[in-house]
């Protein structure tokens, strides 16, 4: 794991660097920042690609950008000049088929651009709106897509959306995004994100608008996904801001984390064999505040929390045996939003 490196994005309209590029010790976990970037506006998701050679980027603004970086020296460089992807404020980027997607929470609705052979980006290829509304009359009064991604098959591609309470299953072919299926999450949940698990056959949603986390049945063949149950993510009677952000699954499939803005929580949630039944261990403190973002290295050794109000990427120890993380350092990330490795 000697080669793995970290990118962090951040807000720059809130002060931030823009996209940064960190080294990672592979024994301690510890970044150690390279160079910086801010050729893009908030460049508030990355996405890297499966080479490893070019990194991808949404800019949260109004217009709705999306651009490619060349990062095989230490500083992101940017390829080509950044490209609209017909939709505002995107929140989330994924690599699918030959396209970058991204889900633009401003306008409800995912975007697919076409890759150009040297990994740039041209414009959006086509956008598909989603709709409806939700019972949360300030956060759901329409749709508010937040995470696209493919799933583990590479044949479908899932689109989560706060605004809607719902989840959509889209085939991407001809150069074309297609609605398959769509289904319903509990009212006013409010899903944000979902990761898989490593098995393929498991889907988690982290909510936003309640701090719980819904377990699902992903059907590849059929491209069908099926609430399975709901659990809190938090212990006791929660009181203040509770606005959970992330989800993530350890390699192996033995533990999940999420993290919880305004409790500034980390929650450890052990899987049984299966993964059907999630079960809160406990929760640590994220090592900062607002934390917007986790990320597992890829060795499943170390956690990342994106700390945005705080400013910091704050990293943990991860005990092998109980999932427990442990704070092990932090650098200044300014206003940071997420962390991705390759």
């Amino acid at each position: 794991m000697g080669g793995v490196r970290a990118y962090i994005g951040s807000f720059t309209s809130a002060g931030g660097r823009g996209i940064l590029m960190a080294a990672v010790d592979q024994d301690t976990g510890a970044l150690s920042v390279l160079g910086a970037t801010d050729a893009l506006s908030d460049p508030s998701y990355l996405a890297l690609a499966p080479d490893g050679d070019v990194l991808y980027a949404v800019g949260e603004t109004d217009e709705g950008q999306a651009a490619a970086f060349g990062v095989r020296g230490d500083k992101p460089e940017l390829l080509g000049a950044p490209a609209l992807v017909g939709g505002s404020g995107p929140t989330h980027l994924a690599l699918a088929q030959g396209h970058v997607l991204t889900a633009n929470y401003g306008s409800g609705s995912v975007s697919w651009l076409p890759l150009n052979t040297d990994g740039s980006l041209d414009g959006a290829g086509g956008v598909l709106r989603h709709e409806g509304t939700g019972p949360v009359a300030a956060r759901q009064e329409g749709p508010h897509a937040h995470q696209v991604l493919p799933d583990p098959s590479g044949r479908w591609v899932l689109s989560v959306d706060l605004g809607t309470d719902s989840v959509r299953v889209c085939a991407l072919t001809a150069g074309e995004l297609r609605l398959h299926h769509e289904v319903a999450l509990r009212p006013g949940s409010g899903p944000r994100h979902l990761a898989f698990h490593p098995r393929g056959d498991l889907a988690y949603v982290m909510n936003e608008l309640a701090p719980t986390l819904t377990t699902c049945r992903w059907d590849a063949e059929a491209g069908r996904l099926e609430p399975l149950g709901e659990i809190p993510v938090l212990a006791g009677q929660v009181t203040g801001d509770a606005y959970p952000s992330e989800v993530v699954i350890a390699p192996d499939g033995r533990f999940a984390w999420t993290a919880t803005r305004g409790q500034d929580a980390i929650s450890v949630l052990a899987l049984d064999a299966e993964g059907r039944a999630p079960r809160l261990v406990t929760t640590v403190d994220c090592g900062g505040h607002w934390p917007r973002d986790l990320a597992v290295h890829p060795s499943g050794r170390f956690l990342y929390a994106a700390n945005e109000r705080s400013g910091d990427v704050t990293w943990f120890a991860v005990d092998p045996q109980t999932g427990i993380p442990e704070r092990a350092g932090s650098i200044e990330a300014p206003a940071a939003s997420c962390v991705v490795f390759g």
